[in-house]
C-alpha cells in the first residue's frame, strides 16, 4: 500500500476511529491490493472503479463490514453475502467481528472485489423494483385525497424511502392498524423525512448517527 494510492480523508477516518480500528485497516490495505481508486464518501472509506463505486467500508455496533455496492449481481460462490434489510435490493455486505476473521477470508475477499469490478466493466446493473411496481395501501390514498400537501411531501421523497413507507404501511392485516401507521407517519412525511431518518436527518442505521435524535416512530 503507497501513499500514492490511499487518501488523505480516510487517513483522518482511520485515525479518529474508537472502534473497530485495526479491522478497518485490515481492510483497506486488502481493497487497495486490488487497484482501486480510495475515496471517502458518505463519511465512509468507499473504493471506486473507473468512477464507479465497488466497495465501501462501514462499521456498526455489533459488526464492521465490507459492502459491494452491487452486491447482489455477485456469484457469492462462498454463501458469505449478507442482505441488510429486505428493503435493501442492491448492496450486499461482508459482516466481521474481529480481524482474524478478516485475514482468513482475504483471497475470498479479493475475489469478491475482482467479480465485482468486472460486473462494472460489464456494465451490469441490478434490476430493482420501482416503487411503482409496489400497490399503495389503500389508507395511504385515501389520505392523499384528503390532504393533497402529503401526496406531494410523498412524491418529493427518494424512491427508497417511498417504498419503506409503502411496505411498513402495507404490513398489517388490519385497516384500522394501516391507518394507524399512517396517520402516526404523516408529519414525518411532510418533514420529507424516510421512515428510519431521526431529526438531525440521517437514517438511524447509519454509524455516525448515534440515536440519540428521536424521530417520532
Amino acid at each position: 500500500m503507497t501513499n500514492s494510492r490511499t487518501n488523505t480523508k480516510v487517513d483522518e477516518f482511520l485515525s479518529k476511529a474508537e472502534k473497530w480500528k485495526e479491522e478497518f485497516e485490515k481492510l483497506r490495505s486488502i481493497v487497495l491490493d486490488c487497484e482501486l481508486t480510495e475515496e471517502f464518501k458518505w463519511m465512509h472509506p468507499c473504493y471506486t472503479f473507473e468512477n464507479k463505486n465497488i466497495v465501501l467500508i462501514h462499521g456498526f455496533k455489533e459488526y464492521c463490514a465490507l459492502l459491494f455496492h452491487k452486491g447482489a449481481l455477485l456469484n457469492d460462490a462462498h454463501g458469505v453475502l449478507i442482505q441488510q434489510t429486505e428493503n435493501v435490493q442492491a448492496a450486499r455486505q461482508i459482516r466481521f467481528t474481529n480481524v482474524q476473521e478478516i485475514a482468513e477470508m482475504e483471497a475470498i475477499l479479493k475475489a469478491y472485489i475482482s467479480e465485482a469490478i468486472e460486473v462494472e466493466k460489464a456494465g451490469l446493473e441490478v434490476n430493482t423494483k420501482k416503487h411503482k411496481e409496489y400497490i399503495i395501501p389503500e389508507e395511504l390514498e385515501n389520505k392523499f385525497d384528503e390532504i393533497p400537501a402529503l401526496k406531494t411531501a410523498f412524491d418529493a421523497l427518494t424512491p427508497g424511502r417511498q417504498r419503506a413507507y409503502i411496505l411498513y404501511f402495507s404490513q398489517p392485516k388490519q385497516s384500522k392498524t394501516r391507518v394507524s401507521r399512517v396517520e402516526k407517519y404523516m408529519q414525518q412525511i411532510l418533514n420529507g423525512k424516510g421512515l428510519n431518518d431521526c431529526t438531525c436527518g440521517l437514517s438511524k442505521k447509519q454509524p455516525n448517527c448515534d440515536g440519540s435524535h428521536k424521530n417520532i416512530r
